[in-house]
Order: structure tokens, then sequence, then C-alpha cells
């Protein structure tokens, strides 16, 4: 089959994010979700579109409401084509608060990532070196290796290293934030709001090893870094480590930051009602079947989980 029949067309990748900007920034009424749903299931092109672009939902909530909404929809009033404007958000990308995410799910070339992942994916991998690597949802890195230096370099998202111990050259991951250093370390990075988070399960790991002030973090600590380079323990309602084994768990986690977690490994739009957000969850959820766990909370909470379409879901009270 022709890979113009695999994929959707440029223009269906344009109709999607005008969908998200409507979406993301407009108050949604009963005529824009009939019409989204009327195109969503007018070709099935459309909805793979759509699954392309809504991963940049959460990236775009980070942006000032007035900078994101210009970039995308600036064309009618700027007479940017919307070609150009995938050029924008791609510069966007990056330099700015986006990060890499939008290279992936807007079809555009993967740049420099040696190995990633996309919505709702997890993979494992095995470095020359022997070192065990994992990556989490919409995740992206880099490996190098020579004669003298391991290199990973996370380009987005999360992942986990559990480095060869045995293999004696110094290795380096390097972050938006800086460097770290290990050689037998196991531990996870994950890009989060409000900086980097960093977990280490064995070994030693240096945080800013090029630093005047260099951390050493040990083996059971998890560090919240932020963007100026400050750092506290980190006090999370769920294990970091949860997705290497492929679940989510959580410990009275706000429902609202729960359906956060979620909608990381879910493509489309998954919002949670002000009225229930305060509601707490527990318990360790397989995340190959995100559908269930949805039901699930359902049944364990005073919540109502309405689906328009598997990319459209709302959670409000009972």
């Amino acid at each position: 089959m022709p890979s113009s029949e695999r994929a959707p067309a440029q223009a269906q990748v344009d109709q999607a994010i005008e969908w998200l900007v409507k979406l993301r920034f407009d108050t949604p009424n009963p005529v824009t979700e009939r019409q989204f749903q009327q195109w969503l299931a007018g070709h099935p092109h459309n909805a793979m579109a759509w699954q392309r672009v809504s991963g940049l939902s959460d990236e775009l909530a980070g942006l000032p409401s007035a900078l994101s909404r210009r970039t995308l929809e600036g064309s009618e009033r700027q007479r940017i084509s919307r070609r150009d404007q995938l050029r924008l958000l791609a510069v966007l990308a990056v330099g700015g608060s986006l990060g890499w995410a939008a290279r992936e799910p807007l079809g555009l070339p993967a740049m420099m990532a040696d190995s990633s992942t996309g919505t709702g994916e997890r993979r494992q991998l095995q470095g020359s070196d022997g070192s065990r690597i994992q990556l989490n949802t919409a995740s992206a890195i880099d490996l190098r290796y020579s004669a003298e230096l391991r290199e990973l370099t996370l380009v987005r998202g999360e992942v986990s290293l559990d480095s060869n111990a045995s293999d004696n050259r110094p290795f380096r991951i390097n972050t938006r934030l800086g460097v770290l250093g290990t050689r037998n370390g196991q531990l996870l990075l994950r890009e989060n709001d409000q900086g980097l988070l960093l977990a280490v399960r064995r070994g030693d790991v240096t945080l800013f090893p090029y630093s005047p002030s260099p951390r050493q973090v040990q083996a059971g600590e998890t560090l919240q870094v932020s963007t100026n380079h400050d750092y506290q323990l980190a006090s999370l309602h769920s294990d970091p480590w949860g997705w290497t084994e492929g679940v989510l768990s959580v410990q009275q986690m706000p429902l609202g930051e729960f359906v956060a977690e979620l909608a990381r490994y879910r493509p489309g739009l998954l919002r949670c009602s002000p009225q229930v957000a305060g509601l707490k969850v527990s318990g360790t959820y397989q995340l190959s079947d995100t559908e269930r766990i949805l039901h699930l909370l359902a049944r364990s909470l005073p919540v109502r989980i309405d689906s328009r379409t598997r990319y459209w879901v709302s959670i409000s009270a009972a």
C-alpha cells in the first residue's frame, strides 16, 4: 500500500492543529463538540492526524496562552501559511518550552534522536556496553560511545538507565538543566513542569559534576531539580519507577494529578472536572490498558466517565 494511503496528508495534520487550538483555548460547547466528532469520523486519517498532534496539548498548556495561541492560529492575522506555522512550531520546539515534543507528533524529522517512543509506548534498549535503558511514553534519547566515555542525552520525556558497572568508562548524562555523571548508577530521569526529577536506586550519581558545587545523590534518594539548578528531596504520591514495570502505582494521589499522569499514556484529551479533582486515588494500575483504568475509577470513586470519542474523555461528578 502506498505510504500516502497509510498516513494522513499534510492538510489533515493542519486540520488537526486547528482543532487542537479550538479545544485547547476555546470554551467547549455542543456545536464545537459535534463538529469535532463529525470531522474525526469523516476519514480514518483524520483520527490518525489527531493522534499525532493531540500530544501537544500538555506542552501547550505550559506556554503563556497568548504566545501559544498566536503561534498556532496567527496565520489569519499575519498571513502566515500553515506550512510556515509548522516551521514556527518546530522552532519553538527546539528553543522553547515545548522541548522536542513537537517533532514526532507533527511528523517532522526526528532530527538527531537515536531512539524514541510515541504516546503510550514504552521501549527497552541495551547499550553496546551492556547497560539497560528504558524509555517511557513520548520520550527520546541519543546514545554515544567512545573509547573514553559513555554518553546518554535525554532529548525529551523520561528514561531509566541501569549502567553496566563492570565497564570502567564514566557515563555522562546530558539534560536540559545540565549534566549528570555516574559509572555504576541505576537512575531515572523525567522532565516535568518544575524541571527535572531524578531518582537513584543503585550506585553513586553526581548532579552537575562540572559546576562549582556538585551534588552527590545516593541510592534511595529522589530529587526535584528546578530550572535554576536548586534541588530538594521530592515528595511524591506515586512510585517514580512504576512505569518501568508497566504500572502506575499511586498512594493518596489527588484525582486531578492522577488524570494528568494517566493522560501521558493516552492520545487525545483527558479532562478532569475541578469538582472531583481533589478525590484521592490509591492502587496499582496496568498502563497497558488505560481504558480499564478509567472504568476502575468510575467503580471506585463517585465520578462519571464521558467518552465522546476515545480521543476526548471527561471525568466529572457522578
